[in-house]
């Protein structure tokens, strides 16, 4: 059996997520950048809303949950490590911790970088990695080091390919222009980026993406390829070293 997703458009550039499991009805969430826009596809689905997950505290994530929680039986999930920046949690769950959530299995995976205590959520088919590992991309990193955000990439990379990246922002075209100066001569890149503009273009998201993909184009799991370290000059550089560059750069992009 395979949960449904849906990926739904908040604010400017952000997406919220529902997953819902067909065998029982039940419905989870996946941040709350803000409730009107989850409320009113949970409504048009005629879906109801069980649980919300969260993946980190920044507002831009969660805004929406105080208003959701009370159609859901307050049943919200995050963090024990970041519970202090956090809504209130019914549920607090540690790192690697397993789960069920509407009669589906979650494993929680730390994916610390973009902040301290950010988590990703594993289901069966997907992965909802907030704002660690992003399509095309990976986020800032406002409150930890490259070090961690460069242990969560290689974590998640580990997954099977044909895992979703359900990621939380739609940055995709401006990753993907970025990506082709550190990685000019990838013809996978090259084909993508041309999948990328028609999809937007269209008016659809890109979001969310098969690991596989990512694997083949997004350069920050890409930095201990040998043709990135030689674009930019770093043929001898560590791993760590290539991603961190990397990571420099598209700040300053």
């Amino acid at each position: 059996m395979q949960p449904e997703i849906v990926t739904i458009p908040c604010l400017s550039d952000n997406y919220a997520y529902l997953i819902h499991n067909p065998e029982n009805g039940e419905t989870a969430a996946i941040d709350v950048p803000e409730a009107r826009p989850v409320r009113d596809e949970l409504q048009r689905r005629n879906w109801t809303l069980n649980a919300i997950l969260i993946t980190h505290h920044h507002s831009d994530h969660i805004d929406g949950i105080s208003e959701l929680r009370k159609i859901c039986d307050g049943h919200v999930i995050g963090s024990e490590n970041d519970s202090a920046r956090l809504p209130p949690l019914d549920r607090a769950i540690s790192d690697e911790e397993s789960f069920w959530v509407c009669g589906l299995s979650v494993k929680s995976v730390p994916a610390y970088g973009h902040t301290i205590g950010h988590l990703a959520y594993l289901f069966e088919n997907a992965a909802f990695t907030g704002d660690s590992l992003m399509v095309m991309g990976c986020g800032r990193l406002f409150e930890g080091t490259s070090e961690m955000m460069w242990d969560t990439l290689c974590r998640l990379s580990q997954l099977p390919g044909e895992t979703l990246i359900c990621s939380g922002h739609e940055y995709t075209e401006a990753n993907t222009r970025f990506a082709l100066t550190v990685d000019p001569d990838n013809d996978d890149l090259v084909a993508r980026q041309d999948a990328i503009r028609r999809a937007r273009q269209a008016g659809r998201a890109t979001v969310p993406a098969k690991l596989s993909l990512e694997c083949a184009t997004n350069p920050f799991l890409r930095a201990g390829n040998p043709s990135i370290k030689r674009a930019a000059g770093m043929a001898a550089a560590s791993d760590l070293e290539m991603f961190a560059e990397l990571r420099r750069r598209k700040d300053n992009f």
